[in-house]
């Protein structure tokens, strides 16, 4: 199983493609895929049926997967795009900001 550097709950900016320099919370992690759903990020309109939840149906906006490699962890003490490094502190393994040298 692959470990990726970014997880749910983590705040990042999105660094290539469509949507370079918008920022969000991450949602989930999908390990498979290596993707991440970000909220607000990479919105699609999905048409869906009338059904129980939706008895209106319609076309519903909704967030997409969007590739690992496109987006970038913001480190909280400086507001800027950091790398994510590996530590063990005080006898356990942490996430440490490359920049600040925070652990995360």
């Amino acid at each position: 199983m692959k470990k990726l550097k970014i997880k749910t709950g983590d705040t990042v900016r999105v660094v290539a493609g469509d949507h370079k320099g918008s920022e969000g919370k991450v949602m989930s992690v999908n390990l498979e895929k290596n993707k991440a759903i970000v909220e607000g990020v990479n919105m699609v309109s999905k048409h869906e049926k009338p059904s129980a939840q939706n008895p209106q149906g319609g076309i519903v906006k909704k967030e997409a997967l969007i590739h690992i490699s496109n987006l970038s962890l913001i480190d909280s003490k400086s507001g800027e795009t950091t790398r994510v490094g590996y530590e063990v502190r005080d006898g356990k393994k942490v996430r440490v900001a490359k920049k600040s040298n925070e652990v995360i």
